[in-house]
């Protein structure tokens, strides 16, 4: 049995990625946000005396509710956790988040300015 160069295996190795084109994971995730489309609910809430951004009305799996409020911390450069379908944001962050729903493709309503 012949020894492989390192290199050879590398080459055949990104060959046969190429060959396959798998998607970027990241693009995934977009698709995945984007087919959703719902129409959100937005509020201001202070839990412990801190202030909140509260996304709630979703309706999906709880993988798409966590990728979802992911996408929407990176976003907003904030902290934040999402269950009991509901995503929190911490501070007030209203307008981002509402900018951010509407450019994804989702309706928003609540109290937040226009």
């Amino acid at each position: 049995m012949a020894k492989k160069n390192w290199k050879e295996i590398l080459v055949i190795t990104l060959a046969n990625n190429l060959n396959n084109q798998e998607p970027d994971p990241e693009k995934k995730i977009d698709n995945k946000v984007r087919e959703i489309q719902q129409e959100l609910i937005i509020r201001f809430e202070k839990r412990n005396g801190k202030p909140a951004t509260i996304i709630s009305n979703f309706k999906g799996s709880k993988s798409d509710l966590k990728d979802l409020a992911g996408k929407l911390k990176k976003h907003c450069c904030t902290g934040g956790s999402a269950k009991d379908d509901e995503i929190l944001i911490q501070g007030d962050v209203r307008n981002d988040v509402a900018d951010f729903l509407r450019n994804i493709g989702h309706k928003v309503r609540g109290d937040f300015k226009k």
